[in-house]
């Protein structure tokens, strides 16, 4: 089955895609989070490139495992996405991955500026990847 997730920020959403077996999670691309909430053509073009099945999108959480400042937000901008999409829609704690992105593309040499753009769909392709080994059969 293949999966297509969304780090869901204020200014950026990153988007990260699984292969069609539903095994490996990949980045694909960090887009203004207007166009995505809009469904613009570039988000379109994106839906129409990979086919999900599913769209799963990281839940803040807090370190104790409760729903944080933003959950609210980013889960009723998630249904508003899935609803225009017609896709299923399930969410996956998102916890430390913007962290471990970073940790990431510092390792690949990347400074704060380089990975400004990449960060949110690597994250996004970490937590998918995450809800990929729970899924599978």
């Amino acid at each position: 089955m293949r999966a297509l997730a969304l780090d869901i920020g204020e200014v950026r959403i990153g988007i990260a895609a699984s292969d069609s077996t539903g095994t490996i999670a990949s980045p694909v691309k960090v887009l203004p989070a207007q166009e995505v909430l809009s469904c613009a053509r570039s988000f379109r073009r994106i839906l129409e490139d990979y086919e999900p099945e599913v769209l799963v999108c990281g839940r803040p959480r807090t370190m104790a495992g409760e729903d944080g400042p933003q959950a609210e937000r980013v889960m009723a901008q998630a249904r508003k996405i899935a609803d225009s999409c017609g896709l299923p829609l399930e969410f996956v704690d998102e916890r430390l991955s913007s962290q471990e992105a970073k940790r990431i593309l510092r390792a690949e040499g990347l400074n704060e500026k380089s990975m400004r753009g990449r960060v949110d769909m690597v994250a996004a392709s970490l937590f998918l990847q995450a809800w990929l080994d729970a899924h599978r059969e």
